[in-house]
């Protein structure tokens, strides 16, 4: 080999060996993070669905010749009436009665569960919907039911607690977390001793709960009652009087 080429060769050997140099030691580029599996999201956006409850209703005899507002009582029935035959509302409680005893001196709206519970927006709904039809007095509107439908008590009320001069929730519960919302209603709560289906600390509990939240409730315990302390309930006029008597409080 000739000195010459020799030579030219020596500065492609050098420069090769800096660019192996060059690339070992220059930092590795770093990979983009994968995207994950799945991801968070939340979706929003006020929607209007539709809302449908068969009901029964109870004029006073003489609400058609006067134009006073009248006392309205929504009256929540058990899981056993649920479905789509309506003369099931009138096995118990005050519809029974009025098919008995004939109407009250207020209104009575007893709506029909299809079967899945009681939904109070849809309650809401319904309540909105007779005050506007008919002649209801709005600072006398009152909220009843037994076992579902005293569960169902307890839940509309605390959704609208606004709305109601007073609760008669009969062997349900609700939740004693809402008590601070429904501390200043007059509540008259009833239970069996003797309930099996829903225990009465179902009962006992929201009364401690509202007590401690500044409420009075009244709370009768039917020593020797089962899971039907409803009956003995809506059959005593005491507590139609009682009922009555309230007005709701204005904040």
């Amino acid at each position: 080999m000739s000195i010459n080429s020799d030579m030219n060769s020596k500065p492609m050997f050098l420069a090769a060996a800096l660019c192996l140099v060059i690339g070992l030691t220059a930092p590795a580029q770093t990979q983009p993070a994968a995207a994950p599996a799945q991801q968070a999201k939340t979706f929003e956006q006020k929607i209007t669905v539709p809302a449908k409850l068969e009901y029964l209703l109870s004029l006073p005899a003489d609400y058609a010749k006067s134009r006073k507002a009248w006392p309205l009582v929504l009256f929540l029935h058990g899981s056993g009436e649920s479905g789509s035959d309506l003369n099931k509302v009138k096995v118990h409680g005050p519809p029974k009665l009025v098919e008995t005893n004939g109407p009250f001196p207020f209104i009575l709206v007893s709506p029909q569960s299809p079967g899945r519970g009681w939904d109070p927006a849809v309650l809401n709904a319904l309540v909105d919907s007779v005050i506007k039809e008919y002649h209801v007095d709005k600072d006398r509107v009152y909220l009843t039911g037994l076992s579902m439908g005293g569960f169902g008590t307890w839940t509309l009320a605390a959704a609208h607690p606004e709305k109601f001069a007073a609760l008669a929730p009969i062997c349900g519960g609700g939740n004693p977390a809402d008590a601070g919302k429904l501390a200043k209603l007059p509540i008259w709560v009833f239970h069996g001793a003797k309930d099996t289906t829903v225990p009465p600390k179902r009962s006992e509990e929201m009364v401690e709960a509202l007590k401690a939240a500044g409420g009075s409730p009244k709370f009768t315990l039917y020593p020797e009652a089962g899971h039907d302390s409803w009956t003995v309930t809506y059959d005593n006029p005491e507590f139609y009087k009682w009922l009555l008597a309230q007005k709701r409080v204005q904040n």
